[in-house]
């Protein structure tokens, strides 16, 4: 939880710097867009929260990756502020992580057309992503969207990133970056990081509660396909009653039963039991008293992140205040950074 004397004494403290630099370091971007879901804050944001202390921690809002899809003005900033909430609410420190907004630091979008001329063509569109997403509109895709990996990939390269914690559908842009990386090490010399990508073996890719073949997703357009953080109680709990459920009655995870499973991993990532207990404890039951007990779980589980936020929400200075903080500490890496990539390109005059 963020205090606001905490906010006001970062610029006296922590613009030198105060992570240790010999801990791997981690970047992760979230966009700003839809309602933000269960599934993003099981799969990546409690994460980033565990993690605090363990790596060199930058977070990063990705606005500009965010119009690569349609957006307006007052939606991108409403967006914007209620993420950065989201985040604080939910236990991201900016005094032991690197929070900040993207077009905030304008080197982003300079390595980014640099990267560019080590990238193939050819490479971005065999991204299952962009193929997945513009299927059927041909020439009305945004160029954007077919540029959206060589921006990650800067977002990445930019702070000599060690960790990039990521869902396995995102794992094909890591191996990009790491091509796009390798490429320009060969042209001009020994400059990037080659990264990793972090998948967790468990709730990495939570799964829709209407379609178990999908994952959850802030663009579905079925409302009951996720649970939103700003979910009232009785709405989760109506939400998770009415999921799908496989054939059978049997609580238990198997590849035959992909729905029970998705909320048994639900269950066990916010209670801590491991699903093999929860198996055991609902052997007989049905699936009435454990989408009961889930509901209570998850209610339970929201409910401080949601009293947190709702402050936040009361007073936006404190937001903004951390991302102009974290764009400053930021931008003083990315400039040292864009110098070294500038001069080995020979960009520029001396």
């Amino acid at each position: 939880m963020v205090s606001e004397q905490a906010t006001r004494s970062m610029s006296e403290n922590v613009l030198a710097g105060n992570i240790a630099s010999d801990r791997p370091r981690v970047f992760s971007g979230i966009q700003p867009t839809g309602n933000f879901h269960l599934g993003n804050y099981l799969g990546a944001i409690r994460n980033w929260v565990d993690q605090q202390d363990r790596y060199d921690n930058i977070f990063c809002i990705v606005d500009l990756h965010a119009l690569s899809q349609s957006t307006t003005r007052r939606s991108l900033r409403e967006n914007t502020v209620n993420l950065a909430n989201v985040l604080l609410a939910s236990g991201l420190d900016p005094l032991r992580s690197i929070i900040f907004l993207q077009s905030d630091v304008r080197e982003h979008s300079e390595l980014c057309w640099l990267l560019s001329s080590v990238t193939q063509y050819g490479e971005l569109r065999r991204m299952t992503q962009f193929k997945d997403k513009a299927a059927g509109k041909d020439e009305q895709v945004s160029a954007a969207l077919l540029f959206y990996p060589v921006l990650q990939a800067a977002d990445i390269l930019l702070y000599e990133t060690n960790l990039v914690p990521v869902g396995e559908d995102q794992k094909q842009h890591i191996e990009l970056t790491r091509d796009i990386a390798s490429r320009f090490n060969a042209r001009y010399g020994q400059t990037f990081v080659l990264p990793r990508p972090d998948i967790k073996p468990v709730g990495a890719r939570l799964m829709s509660l209407e379609d178990p073949s999908k994952k959850m997703s802030k663009s579905d357009a079925n409302p009951n396909a996720a649970i939103a953080l700003t979910d009232d109680p009785v709405t989760m709990t109506r939400k998770i009653k009415r999921a799908v459920t496989d054939s059978g009655t049997e609580v238990i995870a198997t590849p035959d039963k992909p729905a029970i499973t998705n909320l048994l991993t639900i269950f066990s990532l916010l209670s801590g039991e491991p699903i093999a207990a929860l198996e055991t404890r609902y052997a007989g039951k049905g699936y009435g008293a454990f989408k009961s007990d889930l509901a209570e779980i998850v209610v339970a589980a929201l409910a401080p992140i949601q009293l947190r936020t709702a402050e936040l929400n009361a007073n936006p200075e404190i937001a903004r205040s951390v991302l102009a903080e974290g764009a400053d500490r930021a931008r003083a890496r990315a400039v040292r950074k864009m110098s070294e990539v500038r001069e080995r390109m020979g960009v520029g005059i001396d």
